[in-house]
């Protein structure tokens, strides 16, 4: 199962596209969150409380998305993006992408294990 940014996947055939499919999440910080980044917006730098809300509802709007994508039948999703807006004091996080079925070009082939050869007796060296 693949979930790519790009418009085809190297060694797969798209043999059915299935449609645009997204999940999206609208989040805001607790008070100890907002508080404590608050305090950390003062010195600048990365603000871990924002970082993992961030982290975490990219995560969940991939999952509805994926979700969306096999309830529909698909094996995977194709030109997959985020887009990320605020409403007042929240965040939406949205991730789409299209939904396709993909499958192999040629069987992988796997390499086989070769027996052990036996040491060769030295040559004499050719005058």
């Amino acid at each position: 199962m693949f979930m790519v940014t790009t418009n085809d996947i190297p060694g797969y055939r798209i043999t059915q596209v299935l449609g645009e499919v997204m999940g999206l999440t609208v989040r805001s910080t607790d008070f100890g969150q907002g508080f404590a980044a608050g305090f950390r917006s003062l010195g600048g730098g990365e603000i871990p409380e924002y970082t993992q809300v961030m982290y975490e509802a990219r995560q969940v709007v991939m999952g509805r998305m994926w979700a969306e994508a096999q309830q529909r039948g698909g094996n995977a999703i194709v030109a997959m993006r985020f887009d990320a807006g605020s409403i007042q004091n929240f965040t939406e996080i949205c991730a789409y992408g299209t939904a396709v079925v993909v499958e192999p070009l040629a069987p992988v082939a796997q390499p086989q294990p070769q027996p052990p050869q036996p040491p060769q007796p030295p040559q004499p060296p050719v005058a």
